[in-house]
Parts: structure tokens; C-alpha cells; sequence
């Protein structure tokens, strides 16, 4: 298969997974003309062998990098989280024998795999990419996806235009992707934003809730429940599907996540907010559409919304989505 039909097929299996946003062959064919300059430039790359370390937290990260190293023309590892990824085996499944044959996937890590990878992709936390990093041998090309946090921004909303996009981007994967906003700063009234956000949230419910996240909610839930009946300038809303905590309490806070989402008014100062999490910033996303915000570190600044929906071409991290997969000198001069 030539690039073309590759993306062709791969823009139909997309179609089954609206959470990957906008998926068209041309939409795919993008992310070969910004790396390479041309739609066909992959038709002259020897395709290498890549390893795919995936994590469990979001099914779009994972769908995501294999579209890329099937795009590619790649022969495909992929190393599923030990309790599996369905939808890998489902898009699997959409794709023709050719493509289908690309892919090989297991829950736990054959001998081989990476000792014949010449690409080793990694989705982890910081132990997890640390463990990988020790074991890629230098002529191995090892991309690292790590912990990221991200937030969103409410400029200026007093007709709560923007709670539903918000809600949206907050109960997308359950909270558990990077571009998944952790804290909400509003302008204006944040309080009853926070309370705006909390009935939005009710539309839709969550996933299973895991025993170590249901403890860590309930803690924090019941601290913030004190710390408000003792005056402090903060309140909870909470449901069987979300927490929503507002606090005006400065810094940024951690957060077990599963719909646990803070709302906090704008601060002073965003380097000194943002100073602890700078490091792993990867999204803000912001209202109204095209406000300034500053210069913070983020890979990433869209509209409230569309947080979880990245184009194709977004270099996530930093990183080209495809010119990172393949040696320079593996495309043909001619």
C-alpha cells in the first residue's frame, strides 16, 4: 500500500472513534506534507519497526500512535497496559488485511520486541519512561511521552457561555488524558462558575471509579467540606459523576482526578501559580476564543472545548508526529 491508500484506509477505521476528533485522509495526509513536504514523500522512506509502550489511561493516545506508525508504513508492537485497551483490537479489527498485518499487540512485553524495534515509543509516568530509557541501546530512537498537566482559562464569561465546552473537556476520558484540564481559572464570579460547571457535569456520567481514586476523593472532599465550614474561601459541589471544588487558595493544586476538577479566580501572577507543574504544562485551553494569555510553556493553546480534540499535525510534546520516526537518511535522495 502506498501512503495514499494507507491514509485512506486508516481515515476510515478513525471514523469508528469520534474521540479522535476530525480523522479524513486529508487530515492524515496533513501530518506527511508538514514533516516531509509532500503527500507521497513516505512512498521513499524505509519504514522502520516501532514499539508502542502504551499506557491505560486514555484509548486516544493509543490509537493515535499507531495510526501514525501505520501511516508510516511501519511494522507495528504494541505493548498494551496489562488489563488491555479494547478499542485497540477494535480498530485492529476496521483495518484491511494489509494494514491489519502491520500490528502485533500484547499485554505483556515479548523478548524480542525490543531488541528489533528501531523506534521504542513510550506513554508513561516518569518511572515508567525512566525504566524504558535505560534499556533502549543508543542506535534506537526512544520518544518519551510522560506525566503532563493541563488547565483552562475563562476570561471573561458572566452569561457561563462556556460551562458546557468545559463540562466537555473535563469529563472527556474521565479526566485522565494530558490534555485533560485539572484546574479551571475563571474571571469574574468564579464561585458560581464552579457551580454552573457542576450541574453541566451531572449530563453525563462517569466510568468506573477505581478504590484508590473513590478514597482520594472522599478525603478531599471532606476537607474542603471543613475547610468551608470554618470560613475559609472555598466550597465543593459533589455527585455520584464529578467533584468541583472552588478555591481561592493560591497555587496549583493536585487533584485525583476522575472528574475532580478545581475552579479558581485568575491570578496575579501565572509564573508563580504555575511555577511547581511549569515543567509538565501541555494544554490550555481558553475563553473567549483568541484571549492572550501568557507565554507559560504550554505545547498547546486552543479554545475551551476542543482540549481533547488536537489536530493530526500537533507536534505533541515537541515532538513531529511522523519526521520523528524515521532517519533522515532513510529517504531516498532521488
Amino acid at each position: 500500500m502506498n501512503t495514499l491508500s494507507r491514509a485512506a484506509a486508516l481515515a476510515e477505521a478513525c471514523r469508528h472513534f469520534p474521540f479522535l476528533g476530525p480523522s479524513t485522509t486529508n487530515d492524515l495526509l496533513a501530518m506527511v506534507i508538514a514533516d516531509f513536504g509532500s503527500a507521497t514523500a513516505l512512498d521513499d522512506i524505509a519504514p522502520p519497526t516501532v514499539l508502542h509502550i502504551l499506557a491505560g489511561n486514555t484509548p486516544a493516545a493509543a490509537l493515535q500512535t499507531l495510526v501514525r506508525g501505520l501511516l508510516l508504513g511501519a511494522h507495528n508492537c504494541a505493548k498494551l497496559p496489562s488489563v488491555g485497551l479494547p478499542e485497540v483490537g477494535e480498530f485492529i479489527a476496521h483495518l484491511p488485511a494489509a494494514l491489519a498485518a502491520c500490528v502485533e499487540t500484547s499485554t505483556t512485553l515479548p523478548d524480542d520486541w525490543l531488541r528489533r524495534a528501531e523506534v521504542v515509543v513510550v506513554f508513561g509516568d516518569d518511572e515508567t519512561i525512566a525504566h524504558f530509557r535505560s534499556r533502549v541501546r543508543k542506535d534506537q530512537r526512544f520518544i518519551a511521552h510522560g506525566h503532563k498537566i493541563s488547565f483552562g482559562v475563562i476570561f471573561d464569561d458572566p452569561a457561563f457561555t462556556s460551562v458546557e465546552d468545559a463540562a466537555r473537556d473535563v469529563a472527556a476520558f474521565d479526566q485522565l488524558g494530558c490534555l485533560s484540564p485539572h484546574v479551571l481559572y475563571v474571571g469574574g464570579d468564579a464561585r458560581a462558575y464552579a457551580m454552573q460547571l457542576a450541574a453541566a457535569l451531572e449530563r453525563n456520567p462517569r466510568g468506573a471509579l477505581p478504590l484508590s481514586a473513590a478514597c482520594a476523593i472522599r478525603a478531599l472532599r471532606e476537607d474542603f467540606a471543613f475547610r468551608a465550614a470554618n470560613g475559609e474561601p472555598c466550597a465543593v459541589w459533589c455527585s455520584v459523576n464529578s467533584t468541583v471544588l472552588y478555591d481561592e487558595t493560591p497555587g496549583f493544586p493536585r487533584t485525583p482526578l476522575h472528574r475532580t476538577i478545581f475552579v479558581k479566580p485568575l491570578p496575579t501572577d501565572w509564573s508563580a501559580e504555575l511555577h511547581e507543574v511549569r515543567a509538565h504544562l501541555s494544554c490550555a485551553g481558553i475563553f473567549p476564543e483568541g484571549a492572550a494569555l501568557p507565554d507559560l510553556g504550554m505545547g498547546r493553546i486552543c479554545p475551551i472545548g476542543l482540549m481533547q480534540l488536537p489536530r493530526w499535525t500537533w507536534p505533541q510534546d515537541g515532538i513531529a508526529p511522523l519526521a520523528s520516526l524515521v532517519r533522515r537518511d532513510d529517504k531516498n535522495p532521488g
